[in-house]
Formats: C-alpha cells, structure tokens, sequence
C-alpha cells in the first residue's frame, strides 16, 4: 500500500512540474510572431515553421499552439506581438481578405518589429487590401500601409506546386534564427554602449 501511495506520490509531482514547466514556456515572451491566413497555410508553412524553430529553441507564437480557450482573442495577439523580437508574415492568396492578418501586420509595423515576408503562392503586386464596408477608414488606410511596407521588403517565396515544403521550411528557419542573431548582437552592443558598426 505504501509503495503504491509512494508512487503515485512521484507520478503526481512529475505532472506538476511538467506542468509547471509548460505553464512558463507559454508565458514567456515569444521571439518571433507567425503571422498568416490559416485557412490557407496553417498545415503549410506556417505550422512548420512553428515546429522547426521550436526544435532551434526558438519561442513562436502561432495562435493554436500559443492560445488557449478562455484567452482573450485581441489581447492575447497584441501582446504576442508587442513582446516578439521579429515578425513572420506569411503572405498567401487570401491572406488580405482577413481583418486578423492585417491587423496583426499593422500592428508589426507600427511597432517598428524586423518583419520578414514569405510569399506563399502568390506574387506581391497580386497583394491588395479589399473593400470591406465593415472595416472604418482608418483601418483601411493603416492596413494599406501596412502591406506596402511589407511588399517592399525583401522576402521569400514558395510555390506549393513546385517547391520542396521541408527544404524551404529549413531554409527559412536559418534565415529567422539569423535575423535574431543579428537582433541580440546589436542589443549586446547597445548594452556596452559601443557604437553599431554600420
């Protein structure tokens, strides 16, 4: 009986620090946002991208695997986004018909976030934001600019019917993890107060 007890004594102090340990992954702040249209990357790119940088020790967030219910939608984005390091937009078809990818685009911009483009089936003079009645004025104009910056900015792109989907994945992940590099060396600079080389 005492073993038993001892036992399940173990099992339920490894759950709670699995738990514990897993409860702090999810808040700490992430390195790099996954900004994308699910319905069109989500199994893609965008998950495995996801998976390849969390494999590096990279923290991401993609909202199914960095949201749980009970979160608050907006808040928990907006905060997602004010604390990561660099931005991913992954830049797809119907990517532009979603209040959700432009807003967060928007919003990487603003914040002046390393933002880094993958366009995914689809060209950047094909990217427009659309009339929506539902949207004001301003976010129209905020979302425009927004892309803009964003097309202009030079990118990847992957071609689902030609390209290697593991290949590219693993190509860009090397070029995020460079990019956070290059992010940290240039804080460890401003750190010691010496002037960034240009």
């Amino acid at each position: 009986m005492q073993t038993s007890l001892a036992i399940s004594r173990n099992l339920f102090n490894q759950h709670r620090k699995a738990t514990q340990i897993m409860a702090t992954r999810l808040m700490e702040p992430s390195d790099v946002f996954l900004n994308h249209r699910s319905t069109d990357t989500k199994r893609t790119v965008a998950t495995r991208l996801y998976d390849n940088l969390k494999r590096h020790g990279i923290n991401s967030f993609l909202d199914e695997k960095s949201m749980k219910p009970g979160d608050k939608l907006f808040e928990k984005i907006n905060n997602g986004i004010m604390e990561c390091k660099i931005g991913v937009a992954v830049f797809s078809p119907r990517y532009c018909e979603s209040y959700f990818c432009l807003h967060e685009l928007a919003l990487l911009t603003v914040l002046k976030k390393n933002v880094i483009p993958i366009f995914c089936d689809v060209n950047p003079s094909q990217l427009r934001v659309v009339n929506n009645a539902k949207w004001s004025k301003e976010e129209h104009r905020r979302f425009r600019w927004a892309l803009d910056e964003a097309k202009y900015t030079v990118g990847l792109t992957y071609n689902s019917s030609k390209g290697n989907l593991s290949e590219f994945v693993t190509n860009a992940s090397e070029i995020i993890i460079g990019n956070m590099i290059e992010l940290e060396n240039e804080e460890e600079m401003k750190d010691i107060h010496l002037p960034i080389p240009v």
